[in-house]
């Protein structure tokens, strides 16, 4: 990750999360904190331990952020950010934490009459890893209409580049669903086993050829041996971790949308 993707993805973390960015120069970033970032970021648990029993008024802190000492001028005091810092590694993490699930609506601002049903969308993001001795990734962003059940693959894609708002847009209503959150979570992954399913195989089948072949070797290795001695079952065991086929599915993120009825059509 290059020094201005850095300052990039910091920019958009800092907006994202309620927290002004003051000034973004060369090679560094200055950013008014909202107070669930100063909590979560900057460890003044005493303080805002303190703000609580007292009422007081909170005082989130600023911070600025050095992403190109070469960049940044001279006056600049802040911390320096780089891809492995420590800093950077909690963005990270608090992403993931901050980000798992979010609630957005179609921006919906000319309205000639009347009011504009929504209808809600639960999105999934999910990585399905198949692991062998090589490993394949592939990403799934599938949206459930919760409403008649229709399930939209790419959906991330799709509504990434669409104008949506975290506040329902005036003159516009949701739906209620006929589907649960709960049923329609069941739905996803009977989608996501089918997905699965329909996989080549082959990726498998070769990697328990390699498996066997690298076995047999061991075998030999071992074969005059009578009482085959520790190190052969831990050699047979780091075969097995080495080649066995996995499949591992992994929740990145999801949300609801709340989308016009014609939105797919």
């Amino acid at each position: 990750m290059q020094q201005q993707h850095i300052h990039n993805y910091l920019e958009r973390y800092f907006t994202a999360n309620q927290s002004p960015v003051l000034h973004s120069g060369d090679g560094y970033l200055q950013v008014q904190l909202s107070i669930e970032l100063d909590k979560t970021l900057m460890n003044r648990p005493f303080y805002w331990h303190y703000l609580e029993k007292t009422g007081g008024t909170p005082q989130p802190m600023q911070m600025t952020l050095v992403t190109d000492q070469t960049k940044a001028p001279e006056e600049i005091k802040g911390e320096q950010i780089h891809f492995g810092s420590p800093r950077l590694h909690q963005i990270f993490q608090t992403t993931k934490e901050l980000g798992g699930f979010i609630r957005m609506y179609e921006n919906i601002q000319m309205v000639s009459h009347g009011s504009i049903p929504l209808q809600p969308w639960l999105c999934t993001n999910v990585k399905i890893s198949f692991q062998c001795d090589r490993k394949k990734d592939v990403i799934l962003s599938l949206g459930l209409n919760l409403i008649h059940g229709q399930i939209v693959d790419h959906f991330f894609d799709r509504i990434r580049e669409k104008d949506l708002t975290p506040k329902i847009p005036d003159f516009c209503f949701t739906l209620s669903p006929l589907i649960t959150p709960k049923s329609g979570l069941l739905r996803v992954e009977r989608t996501i086993e089918n997905f699965i399913n329909q996989q080549d195989k082959n990726w498998a089948i070769e990697a328990r050829k390699r498996w066997d072949e690298d076995l047999q070797l061991l075998n030999r290795f071992y074969e005059e041996v009578d009482e085959k001695p520790e190190s052969y079952e831990t050699e047979k065991e780091a075969l097995r971790s080495q080649y066995e086929p996995k499949i591992h599915v992994q929740f990145i993120n999801g949300g609801m949308f709340y989308l016009r009825q014609q939105f797919f059509s």
